[in-house]
């Protein structure tokens, strides 16, 4: 089983999924992260940015294994921003996510200006993520996914919270 954790930046995806790793979760790393560590960034070229996202995302759905695996963000991400942007997605891309689904359920952090935060991975500021997060809770129905909302709890209740709920899912 594939589960999305996305939603808002700033709203304590990676943490959560830090804590369910260390608590023995298969999870895999945002890909946005790993594309800026890569030196791509989405304020000098978004589209490029959001491809490279794709393909990542597309490795770590692959690399999952039979078991429950965890996922900060996914391709899904990067292909609503190219939908939000009025843009087409380009063929590689649409190409590489034809017929792959995650779990129906994707989990979403909400807003949570008192812990947002930017830095060099993030530069955007609130009203953009915000904008964002708008943007998946639209259109992440459209393809076909229920949205839940993660809870805004401490970091350990927010684990304990989740892993009940995929045990109840699995």
């Amino acid at each position: 089983m594939r589960v999305v954790v996305s939603g808002c930046s700033g709203g304590g995806k990676s943490t959560l999924l830090a804590e369910m790793a260390a608590r023995g979760w298969a999870c895999f790393d945002e890909p946005g992260r790993r594309v800026v560590a890569e030196g791509l960034t989405p304020w000098e070229d978004i589209a490029g940015f959001c491809a490279r996202c794709v393909t990542l995302a597309v490795q770590d759905f692959h690399a999952a294994g039979p078991k429950v695996s965890l996922f900060d963000r996914s391709f899904l991400d990067a292909v609503i921003w190219f939908e939000q942007a009025g843009r087409t997605l380009p063929e590689p891309v649409a190409k590489a996510v034809e017929g792959l689904r995650y779990h129906e359920v994707v989990f979403l952090a909400p807003p949570w200006p008192e812990i947002y935060v930017q830095d060099e991975a993030r530069q955007h500021d609130l009203q953009a993520a915000l904008a964002e997060y708008d943007a998946l809770c639209q259109r992440l129905p459209k393809h076909g996914y229920t949205v839940e909302f993660l809870p805004k709890l401490p970091v350990h209740e927010r684990a304990d919270w989740f892993e009940a709920r995929l045990k109840e899912m699995a």
